[in-house]
Formats: structure tokens, sequence, C-alpha cells
């Protein structure tokens, strides 16, 4: 489906006056929130999503990439959400083609029986996604390694293993899910932040609602309250309770963003085992490297991340072992950091020993948090999430189509949005102007910082770029409006 045309914000606000009660509510514009709205609009719900910010301002917009089982997952024995991620993966491959695509990586192994060791490991990946499988997994000589490589370290090069994964752009998807909610008939908006819930007896009464842009307030009612907030959701569970006990842990996960003379090869690179026992990747991404990902325990959440300088220079070392031009800190372009919301009530330390299943937690009746998890499974979250609103009589049963609904991703725009990639690479501020006037009037951008972090993903590959981009955009919005 192409999805929706101009839409009108005004509209939508219209919509949220409306008095009578909805049938979903949605706290929270990322992956699990947005898959809500999709799904819950899908089925014929009456439905509304509600975003603080912008879409996938959060931790949906800075991950690794990746749309994936786990490699990881597996080796911590975490046989369901692998399966259940690859299951996810062929299904977003197949409903979102020109977003999602397959992407070779490749192992280099340097120690003894470290290639064999690998070959078993991915051949059971493999083996769990049976017929959605992408690739098949296979050995490589150093030669092979080399050419499919290139720019991995020679040196005590043992050979390698090759095996096959999914890759995206995080922020791009969100914003066709966020299309896909408004063509199935989704009230859906960014900047309009939950204020205050209100508990009579033994259910969420109202929700009350500030639009950031007018300062008008709503008071929303709906059968079902989904908070989707990611790592701010145990701050929308206080606004109902105060003192409601924590049900996440929160970590940073940093990436570090480099030149692809540094890797040019259209393969990524795997890393099995990092000193702190994680694997870490090497990405091509629009026309950088990206190398992540780091996960360090921090206090609660941040509207904007910072990657620390040991993060950093983590990354950087980890990388030296396994790249033949060996990057220094001068050579860091840009660097960014995402929270994930993991869910662990209770839990203390290390945070890469937490599961990342997601989990639904009821409360109040009928406000449900959706927490943990990861992009790959956004869909089956919220599947998950509606099955619990069904059983407990908050919604009328009615089946899920998401399995083979394909997203609202519009050839025009997608055509108009890569000629603006590469205008915006090259600091061309005058090719941005047809694809930011798009993402103003189709993709709810409100903002420079929408339209130049989320839309186009100046900011995240090269620091310094949204500087000079900055006055483009601000024309692109006046002219809009």
């Amino acid at each position: 489906m192409t999805g929706p045309g101009v839409i009108q914000r005004e509209q939508l606000v219209g919509q949220l006056r409306d008095a009578h009660p909805w049938d979903v509510l949605v706290i929270g514009g990322g992956a699990t929130g947005l898959g809500i709205a999709v799904d819950a609009a899908a089925r014929g719900y009456r439905t509304a999503l509600i975003e603080a910010r912008d879409f996938s301002s959060g931790t949906s917009s800075r991950s690794t990439k990746l749309v994936h089982g786990g490699v990881r997952y597996l080796a911590q024995g975490n046989v369901k959400l692998v399966r259940e991620a690859l299951a996810e993966r062929a299904l977003l491959l197949a409903n979102a083609p020109e977003l999602v695509h397959p992407l070779e990586f490749i192992v280099p192994c340097y120690r003894l029986f470290e290639r064999e060791f690998m070959r078993i490991g991915l051949g059971m990946y493999d083996a769990l996604a049976g017929r959605r499988g992408i690739g098949a997994t296979r050995w490589l000589s150093s030669a092979q390694t080399r050419v499919r490589l290139p720019g991995v370290r020679s040196q005590g090069l043992q050979g390698g293993v090759a095996y096959w994964d999914g890759q995206f752009d995080d922020a791009r998807l969100a914003i066709a899910l966020m299309r896909t909610a408004v063509g199935l008939g989704a009230t859906v908006l960014n900047y309009v932040r939950v204020e205050r819930i209100a508990v009579d007896g033994d259910s969420v009464q109202r929700v009350v609602a500030v639009d950031d842009e007018s300062g008008e307030r709503f008071e929303l009612r709906a059968k079902a309250v989904f908070n989707a907030a990611g790592v701010w959701v145990d701050a929308i569970r206080r606004l109902a309770d105060g003192n409601a006990s924590p049900l996440i842990t929160v970590s940073r996960g940093s990436h570090i963003v480099l030149d692809r003379r540094f890797m040019p090869g259209e393969s990524g690179l795997m890393i099995p085992k990092t000193p702190d026992g994680r694997v870490l990747f090497g990405i091509p991404w629009h026309g950088r490297l990206i190398v992540g990902t780091t996960d360090v325990p921090v206090d609660g959440p941040a509207w904007d991340p910072k990657p620390s300088e040991s993060e950093i220079e983590f990354i950087l070392e980890t990388a030296r072992g396994y790249l033949s031009t060996p990057p220094s800190r001068t050579d860091v372009l840009a660097a960014f950091a995402g929270l994930r919301p993991l869910f662990s009530p209770g839990a203390h330390g290390a945070t890469k020993t937490i599961s990342r299943e997601h989990a639904i937690v009821i409360e109040h009746g009928n406000l449900l948090t959706v927490t943990g998890g990861k992009w790959t499974t956004y869909r089956r979250m919220a599947l998950d999430a509606l099955a619990q609103a069904t059983r407990r009589g908050l919604l009328d049963d009615r089946p899920c189509t998401t399995e083979r609904l394909r997203l609202a991703i519009d050839p025009g725009l997608e055509t108009a949005h890569r000629a603006a990639e590469s205008s915006a690479a090259r600091g061309d501020a005058a090719g941005l102007q047809a694809y930011l006037h798009l993402a103003v009037e189709r993709e709810q951008a409100r903002r420079a910082d929408d339209l130049l972090a989320r839309r186009l993903r100046v900011g995240l590959l090269q620091d310094g770029l949204t500087e000079r981009l900055l006055p483009a955009a601000t024309a692109a919005l006046g002219a809009t409006r």
C-alpha cells in the first residue's frame, strides 16, 4: 500500500477533540507503539496514538540497523527469542522490501578451531530460520575472506564464516509504520505528551494530554490504554500510581561512524566476542561504516543520550584487532547512542545478561505496559499486547492481519528521499528541497531536527553536517505551513 497523501495535523487534532471513547489509545511513537497502532487499526479498532516528541526520536532511531534473530541470544541459549525474531525478520523482508534487505556478514577467524565453532553455531542459526532463511551459511578460506571483506586484518587470518541477516533504516521504517496506521484510519500525532492519568476505581478513566505546539489539552478515554513509551514506561506508570515500582533497567548501546575506506566492501563484519563478552558489528550503511554496540547500565532515561569516551575507545580498540588500517579517535565522523528498556523488575548488575524478550504488564484494569523486546519483533509484541487486551475483555476479539500487511511505502516518496540523501551527503542544500517539503506534508515532520535527524540521517552520520543544512530545513518548514 502507498498510504495516505498529505497528512493534515489540524484534522488529526480535531479527531483528538472528539469525546467519544477510543477502543485503543497508545502512548509512545517508537517501534512498539507504532506496531500496536498498526495492528489495532488493521483490526478495525478506533485507535489513537500520541508521542511526546517525534516518531522514533528515542531508542527506535538509534539501533544497530539490523533486522535479525540475534546471534548473541543464541549463544546465551535463548532459542525461543531467536526463532521468533527470525520469523519476524522474514515477514519484514516481505512486507517492507523497499526498506529492509538481506545483508551478508563475515566472521573473520584468527584462533584455532574458531572457524569450526562459528560454523556450527551459525549453522544452528540458519536451522532455526528453517524455510524462512535468507542465505546459506558457508565456510570461507583466508583468501575468500579477504575478498568478501576488504579491509580485514590479514595477519593471522585462518579463514572465515559467511552468514546472512537483515538490514534496515530504523527511523525510515518507523515513518512507514506511522503512515500505515494513518492510512488504516488511526489518529497518530507527534508532539502530544501525556500530562496526567486519572485512575478511578479499578481502571484508567482519562488520559490528559497536551499538544506542545498549541498548548491545547485533551481528555482521552479508551477501553485499553497501551503504555509503549520505551525507556519512559515507568514514568508513564507513575502518572497513574506515584508509588509504582520500576519494571525496567535502562542500558546504553553506543556506536561510532567511520569512513567506508576502513571496510569498503558490501558485506558486514561480525566480531564474535569482545572483551566484555558481547558481539560487535561493522555495517556498511548510507555510505559510511557503523561499528557497535556497547551495553552499559545507566541510571535512567534521557532524550539525547551520548556515548562516553570510554565506550568510543572500547569500540575503536576492538575494531583495531580486525581491520588492516587501525582507526583512531580522529577518524570517528560521528557517534550516537540509544537506550534500551530491559524488562527486569528488581534486577541489578550487568545489563548484558538481561533477557531481550518483551513483557506485558497490566495494571489498573486497562493500562497495559508493553516493554522489552527488540525492533525486529515489534509486530509480535503488538500481536501479544492486543491478545492480552482481548483476554481481559477490554476489546472484542478480532483476528490479526499484519502478518501479510504490506507497509505504506510510497515509491515516489522513496525516490525523492534517496535523491535527498545523496544531496545531504554532499552538503548540497538545494537538492534537499523537494523531499523536505514532502516530509513535512506526508511524514509529519514538525521541526528541523525531525527532518535532518530522522527523515534524513544527517546528524547520525557526520558531525557538523546538520548545521550546514539547517537553513534548508527551516525554509522547508516555513514554506509548507
